[in-house]
C-alpha cells in the first residue's frame, strides 16, 4: 500500500468516525471467510457498517480528529481489526451476541472496544452491558410511557367514578 492509498484510508475512515457518533472495534482473526461474509451480511441487513483496516490507520485517522476524545480506544488497536459503524448504540452489540449465538457459541469476534456517545467501553466483557442500552427512540417511548401514567389513572379513576353515579342514579329510579 503506497503513501497515497493510506491517505485514501484515513480521509474515508475520518469521514466515518465523523459521520458516526457511535462505532466498535472487533477482532474477526480465526473466523472463516464464510463466517466473515455471513456478519458482513448480516452488519448491512441492520445498517451497520463494517470496515476492516490496519492498526495504525485506525490511530492515525482518530488521532487527526480528536487525539484527546479517542485516547480510551488506542489500546484496543492491535491484532486484526474490524470496525462496525452505527448510528445505534447497541445494534453492533447485539449483531455480535446473535453472530455467536447462531455460529454454536463462538467466541468470535470479540469485543475489542466500543466507543458509545463519547464513552470508552473496553473489552468484550462489556458486551452485555452494550446490548442493554436503551437507543433514542426506546428513552422517548419510557418517557411518554411515564408522561402518560398519571393521566390514564386520573381518566379511569373519572370513569370509574361515572360509572358508579350512573349505576348509582338509575338504581332509585327503578323503585
Amino acid at each position: 500500500m503506497n503513501k497515497e492509498q493510506k491517505n485514501e484510508v484515513v480521509e474515508l475512515l475520518k469521514s466515518k468516525f465523523s459521520q458516526y457518533s457511535n462505532f466498535y472495534i472487533t477482532n474477526t482473526e480465526s473466523l472463516t471467510v464464510e463466517q466473515v461474509n455471513n456478519l458482513r451480511r448480516v452488519c448491512f441487513d441492520k445498517k451497520v457498517e463494517m470496515k476492516v483496516a490496519k492498526n495504525t490507520l485506525i490511530k492515525r485517522a482518530l488521532e487527526s480528529l480528536d487525539s484527546e476524545k479517542y485516547a480510551g480506544v488506542y489500546d484496543a488497536l492491535h491484532g486484526v481489526t474490524a470496525l462496525m459503524f452505527s448510528e445505534s448504540p447497541k445494534e453492533p452489540a447485539v449483531i455480535i451476541s446473535s453472530f455467536r449465538k447462531a455460529n454454536g457459541k463462538l467466541e468470535k469476534p470479540v469485543l475489542k472496544a466500543a466507543f458509545v456517545g463519547n464513552e470508552v467501553y473496553m473489552g468484550d466483557n462489556q458486551l452485555t452491558t452494550l446490548t442493554q442500552i436503551k437507543t433514542k427512540n426506546e428513552l422517548i417511548g419510557d418517557v411518554i410511557g411515564l408522561l402518560q401514567s398519571p393521566a390514564k389513572r386520573v381518566i379511569a379513576a373519572l370513569l370509574e367514578k361515572g360509572k358508579k353515579e350512573e349505576a348509582g342514579v338509575e338504581a332509585p329510579a327503578a323503585e
